[in-house]
């Protein structure tokens, strides 16, 4: 099988990828599985200095990784130097506090000693998607490799040129050959790959179509999975908020990635008092996101990362004007480009509504108070994260409490950040990444128990 890259803001060819066969897919897992074992003998000490090596080799790399992002998904440049840079931010993260986190829990019981000890699962296979393509694989990669087990890359097909790029910096910094193992595979094999026994868990990020696929042949083979799937997250804005602050905040919580982000604002709820303010202030800041060629640093909107995802957004859009609601600003489409927009009169029951939109379509809905948009907020099936702008941050930090998402960020939108754990409930996943959670997600806790030697002999 062959794979192609193609730039979605030209439709220019990059580069043909050949795809794996069978046996060289099992070549690769039987490799990746015998230098586990070894890996896993190692102290996290003794690992620490491959990462230290692959840190400083990433700072050398900014340039190059950030134009292949841009290259391959249309990423504009400026974002895809932040990527890039997250991605080290996380591995020193975990070079500073992987030992903390792994180390043997002491529980005092009436043995001699009783403790939690953390070894790793084994051999892992990621499956990535191309939005985020260096950050998604680095937050699973680097926790997993530091904790002792290896890793197995089913990367998104539209990115196998950033794919190859983490690969060879893993080599380059030393690592065992292997320990990470880059697969240009297909659907299928994907499905081979998760029933063999050598694979011991799986890790998802991607849609709900997918996450149930993953879910249900990790359940067959009783695998353990970690899912990070879709969003739709609420953006509330109340009365007492700050508005222009809330605009800009909103913006940016929608438009970041072209509007390609699981965690983006999708639905802004705004109470009635102050929507039409909010609405002019939310336009103005828009309108300064221009669309262009992602390699230039003065673009801040590049293409979608496909042809059928700018479709589909357009035909999401299409549908819900169709079921009453009003079109404020853009709604073109060309090609992979997509105009950044605004929807207004947004309801329940509307596909911008009720489904995920990934792309720049930022969709309001005018509320009478703050506890309705909390409960339109809440009755989404997805579980991502929600944003609350106020000044009542006592009342903020009580919706949060009643809310189901994995994350409610207050006055911020919602972001991913190495030290705090990151996933979703309901249909957008289950389990956790970063932070010590992370961490601990891909890692045997074994309860280990010593008593006093209390026989003597006859």
């Amino acid at each position: 099988m062959e794979f192609k890259s193609i730039n979605p803001f030209n439709m220019e060819f990059i580069k043909a990828y050949n795809g794996l066969s069978d046996d060289e897919v099992l070549a690769k897992t039987d490799h990746a599985f015998m230098v586990q074992k070894a890996w896993q003998q190692l102290s996290v000490r003794e690992r620490i200095p491959y990462f230290i090596r692959l840190s400083s080799i990433m700072k050398t790399q900014l340039e190059d990784a950030a134009k292949l992002m841009s290259l391959e998904m249309g990423k504009p440049i400026t974002e895809a130097r932040a990527e890039f840079q997250k991605c080290q931010t996380l591995c020193d993260y975990y070079i500073d506090h992987a030992e903390e986190f792994l180390e043997n829990e002491l529980i005092e019981t009436e043995a001699k000693t009783s403790m939690v000890r953390h070894d790793a699962l084994g051999l892992v296979l990621a499956i990535m998607p191309w939005n985020f393509p260096f950050w998604q694989v680095f937050r699973f990669a680097v926790p997993a490799l530091i904790a002792g087990n290896a890793c197995l890359l089913k990367h998104a097909p539209n990115v196998l040129g950033c794919a190859d790029f983490i690969e060879k910096m893993f080599d380059k910094a030393g690592f065992p050959q292997g320990i990470f193992s880059n697969m240009l595979i297909s659907h299928g094999q994907s499905a081979e790959l998760i029933a063999n026994p050598k694979v011991k868990a799986v890790s998802l990020t991607g849609s709900e179509r997918a996450g149930r696929e993953v879910a249900a042949l990790a359940g067959k083979h009783l695998k353990k999975v970690v899912l990070e799937l879709g969003g739709s997250n609420a953006f509330i804005v109340c009365a007492d908020a700050d508005l222009k602050n809330a605009a800009s905040i909103g913006v940016q919580a929608r438009m970041l990635n072209s509007g390609q982000s699981c965690i983006a604002a999708k639905r802004f709820l705004v109470e009635e008092r102050v929507y039409d303010e909010y609405l002019d202030l939310f336009c103005k800041e828009l309108s300064k996101w221009n669309f262009g060629n992602p390699l230039l640093d003065s673009t801040k909107v590049g293409p979608l990362a496909r042809l059928d995802l700018a479709e589909g957004l357009s035909a999401q859009l299409k549908d819900s004007l169709k079921q009453g609601a009003v079109l404020r600003q853009g709604g073109n489409q060309e090609g992979c480009y997509f105009e950044p927009s605004v929807v207004e009169n947004v309801a329940p029951g509307m596909r911008v509504f009720d489904e995920e939109t990934f792309g720049p379509l930022a969709c309001f809905t005018k509320v009478k108070n703050r506890e309705e948009a909390l409960t339109l907020a809440k009755s989404s099936n997805y579980g991502l994260g929600l944003s609350i702008m106020t000044q009542d941050v006592d009342w903020a930090m009580n919706a949060a409490a009643e809310v189901e998402d994995g994350a409610c960020f207050i006055n911020q939108l919602v972001k991913s950040d190495p030290r705090l754990p990151f996933g979703g409930t309901k249909i957008s996943g289950f389990g956790r990444e970063l932070g010590k959670d992370g961490i601990l997600e891909f890692v045997n806790r074994k309860t280990v128990v010593v008593y006093e030697d209390i026989y003597h002999g006859f």
